[in-house]
């Protein structure tokens, strides 16, 4: 048996009094009442681009693995070591886990929410765990020798219409993404912000530790406007369960035969509340793929010949009398849902 990470969500009041389903004012709408995301991007007095808003990251392609696209031998040997001891371990020491400040990795994760207050000499970002962080855009500069904190520190600029971020001065406790990356306290990171309209911002964002990685990292991440409801807490009060969860290491020894990988490949439809997403399941000489929309594969460990695991997330694959492999269930101590084989 594997235990896993519970999140838990609380709720201060009752939902009907957290306008949850509050209408948006001010925001273009099409003619059916529906918010136009496609309409153009605002502007601030100034002239500038307002990026002022509610935000969701909805890429999920590096959440898990920031090192997805990179050739082998980019990531250091040392923090590759330890990268894939964090992710056998079901990444249990993780900020996470720990109920602490995730740092660098906010600007990558995807699903979870943020709001954007913008000012002409600094811009404020609100995360829905009740962590904040400040870009000052007063022309000052990056400290040399910062004291090391958890969300690091943050200074803006005007690139033309793109907001250019740059943050140093991270301490080296937090990832740089939820299997276990881990990062110095040399870290530099620069976002860049561009607001194609009103729905939608393209985000790239750059990685820079020479001692974690042999070059810069840069990753793309998309994010979307969030319109008629308002951002929810999610607190996390899982502290004292951390030193309670077993290790499982030896579960990644396990080597499930090519034949029976090859019979969960294809192409599924994965019901998560209402909302339909492609999951394609992909088999490889060196084992089990999968890839959500086509945001790129990340592979999955075995765990047993019809289990696997991603970051603690469990997809295990059902037979159903001699129609063989048509659908599997994805799991966490949050949530369970079930993709079906496509025809």
């Amino acid at each position: 048996m594997f235990r896993f990470l519970i999140f838990v969500v609380v709720a201060a009041i009752p939902l009907s009094a957290q306008w949850i389903h509050l209408r948006t004012p001010g925001i273009p709408r099409t003619a059916d009442g529906k918010p136009d995301l496609k309409a153009p991007a605002p502007r601030t007095a100034d002239g500038k681009p307002d990026f002022s808003g509610l935000w969701r990251r909805v890429s999920d392609r590096y959440d898990n693995n920031i090192a997805a696209d990179l050739e082998p031998g980019v990531v250091q040997p040392w923090a590759e070591a330890l990268y894939q001891q964090r992710k056998k371990d079901f990444a249990k020491d993780s900020m996470t886990s720990r109920c602490l400040p995730n740092g660098p990795i906010y600007t990558i994760s995807p699903y979870r929410e943020s709001r954007i207050l913008q000012s002409s000499t600094l811009i404020a970002m609100l995360h829905d765990d009740l962590v904040h962080r400040e870009v000052f855009l007063d022309g000052r500069q990056l400290e040399k020798d910062p004291n090391p904190s958890w969300m690091g520190y943050s200074i803006g600029h005007w690139n033309g219409d793109n907001l250019v971020v740059e943050s140093n001065g991270y301490n080296d406790k937090t990832w740089l993404d939820s299997n276990g990356h881990p990062h110095s306290e040399a870290l530099r990171v620069t976002e860049t912000y561009r607001r194609t309209d009103f729905g939608h911002i393209e985000l790239q964002v750059t990685f820079d530790d020479p001692m974690v990685f042999v070059k810069p990292v840069t990753v793309p991440i998309h994010m979307q406007l969030i319109t008629d409801t308002e951002m929810l807490e999610f607190v996390c009060e899982n502290e004292k369960d951390q030193s309670h969860m077993a290790h499982a290491t030896s579960a990644f020894d396990v080597k499930v035969p090519a034949e029976i990988l090859k019979t969960y490949a294809g192409s599924y439809d994965l019901n998560q509340g209402g909302r339909t997403t492609i999951v394609k399941i992909l088999a490889e000489a060196d084992g089990l793929y999968i890839d959500y929309e086509n945001q790129g594969k990340q592979k999955l460990d075995a765990l047993s010949e019809t289990t696997f695991s991603l970051t603690g997330t469990i997809y295990e694959f059902i037979r159903n009398g001699q129609t063989g492999v048509n659908e599997f269930r994805m799991k966490a101590a949050e949530f369970e849902f079930t993709a079906t084989r496509r025809k």
